[in-house]
Formats: C-alpha cells, sequence, structure tokens
C-alpha cells in the first residue's frame, strides 16, 4: 500500500490497524559511467515497494534527495545542506505523527544520509520531549545493505568488484527495476580504485568516472530480482519486529 496512491479514508482505516510506516530514503546522485542518478532512492523505493507489498505495510513517498555534495562534481547531482535535511526530515515525520502514525520506519540507500537522519531524530525526539509529548513513539534507520542476508548474497555475486560506490549490487537492482537502462559496457579500469570520501574536488580528482572500488559491468538486471527479493523478505521481519516493539 503506498501514501502516494491512497485516498485519505484509505489512510484512515489502515491507521485503525497499524501506526507504522516506511519511508523510502535515498540520493540523486552519480553512480558512474553506468548507474543511474537515482540508484539510491530506488534501491530504497523497490525494496520498500516489495516488503510493503508482501507485509501490507504503508510505504510513503520516497525521500530522494540527501546528502551528497561530495559528488557535486558530477553533472545530474543534487544535494541538501545537512540543516535543510534534517529540517525537512522532521517536518515529514511531525506530519505524520500528528496523524497518529507511532512507528516510523526508514529504509536507506545512501551512506551520506545517515549522519543527518540520526540528528534529525535526536531533533523530533527533543522537540516532542519539550513539547510535553508523552504518546509512544519511535522511529527506526535501517539501510537495505545491512539487512540480513545481503552481504552474503553479494558476496556470491560479486567475489571481486563489489565496491563501495557504485557497487555492482546496487547497479543491478536499479537494472531490475528498470531494464531498458542496463548497461554492461566494459569499464575502465575494469575494477575501480579504493579511498576514502573528503569534498567534491578531490572526489573527482580520486574517482574520475565516479566509482569507488567497484566493477558494475558485472551488474545485471537478474541478480538485481535476486537482491531485492532477499532484502525484502528480510525488511518484513524486521518492519513487523518494528511495528510491534
Amino acid at each position: 500500500m503506498r501514501l502516494h496512491t491512497s485516498t485519505w479514508p484509505e489512510v484512515e482505516a489502515y491507521l485503525e490497524h497499524s501506526k507504522g510506516i516506511i519511508i523510502p530514503i535515498g540520493s540523486t546522485e552519480q553512480h558512474g559511467p553506468n548507474g543511474l542518478v537515482g540508484c539510491d532512492a530506488i534501491c530504497a523505493e523497490e525494496i520498500a515497494w516489495e516488503g510493503g507489498r508482501r507485509g501490507g505495510f504503508l510505504v510513503a513517498p520516497t525521500f530522494n534527495v540527501g546528502s551528497a555534495q561530495h559528488h557535486m562534481n558530477f553533472p545530474g547531482t543534487m544535494t541538501l545542506r545537512p540543516s535543510t535535511m534534517i529540517a525537512a526530515i522532521s517536518d515529514w515525520v511531525l506530519s505524520l505523527a500528528a496523524h497518529g502514525f507511532s512507528r516510523i520506519y526508514f529504509l536507506n540507500g545512501h551512506g551520506g544520509n545517515i549522519a543527518p537522519v540520526q540528528t534529525a531524530f535526536a531533533e523530533i525526539y527533543a522537540r516532542r520531549a519539550l513539547d510535553g509529548e508523552n504518546a509512544d513513539f519511535i522511529m527506526k534507520l535501517k539501510n537495505w545493505f545491512d539487512l540480513p542476508g545481503i552481504q552474503e548474497l553479494t558476496d556470491e555475486l560479486y567475489p571481486v568488484g563489489a565496491g563501495s560506490h557504485a557497487t555492482a549490487s546496487e547497479v543491478s537492482v536499479t537494472f531490475a527495476a528498470y531494464p531498458e537502462k542496463e548497461d554492461r559496457r566494459a569499464l575502465n579500469p575494469k575494477v575501480a580504485p579504493e579511498g576514502s570520501i573528503t569534498d567534491k574536488n578531490r572526489f573527482r580528482a580520486d574517482f574520475p568516472d565516479g566509482r569507488i572500488g567497484s566493477d558494475p559491468s558485472q551488474s545485471n538486471s537478474a541478480d538485481g530480482k535476486r537482491i531485492i527479493d532477499v532484502a525484502s523478505a528480510a525488511m518484513v521481519k524486521d518492519v513487523e519486529a518494528f511495528f510491534s516493539s
């Protein structure tokens, strides 16, 4: 069940039996020569949608622009300042809380979002405490790539060149979502260099084509479907435990 394609009476009826909602959250940033700019948001969205279908959960619109300043030297990247992102997440969550949602589960697809999301949680909890709000209310952030079974599957599929940005696994998920975009072009070097992330200028100098440690030329839609299947099943168990906590 998706919030964007539901009517308000349908949402009201959902709230009669569940106070939980899933928010997919990602980024709009470069993912190498053959990866989609919306990769991180697409991955979180596809897994959340499939998990929502399996578990009967309500899935909110995707928060699809995140913290990505280090990718800004690549065309198409969009980013939010941490302060903007924290404020926007707070408004999203407080809007949902005003309707009675008390379990807010963020399924994340971008490592750069972790710090601002956790800070937003701290701001929201502080605001509710200072406002004297005592109702039961909990938020959770979960990276889809940390769900049980995902690391084992990606190790099996990509023993070499899995990478840490524009990864073979995340690019495969986007190919499963948009098979017409499947692009297995040869990349040079085949496996990108490893390294750490700082600012946009250093990133472009260290990783000229945008990849870090990865070989997404091996990505394919069949692998992506397997990853979505494993991730969504694991997410259902995690969400069920969280919503019932």
